[in-house]
């Protein structure tokens, strides 16, 4: 991603891990805050924890049917 993206959100569903993890990763470089979303908790933590290291913004909402 070569765009500047500062002042957006990403909102991105699947990023506990794979290629929603990376697709997250490179919002957050790109200058977006992100929305990580997935149904295993400690995944998605996970990748929020990674950006937020990273220098960038980052929140976890656990996603699914179950979610609440």
């Amino acid at each position: 991603m070569t765009q500047e993206m500062s002042g957006k959100v990403a909102l991105v569903t699947g990023a506990g891990s794979g290629i929603g993890r990376a697709s997250a990763r490179a919002f957050a470089a790109a200058g977006c805050a992100v929305v990580v979303v997935d149904v295993a908790r400690a995944a998605g933590e996970e990748t929020a924890e990674l950006i937020v290291a990273d220098g960038g913004e980052a929140r976890f909402v656990r996603g699914g049917r179950d979610a609440r």
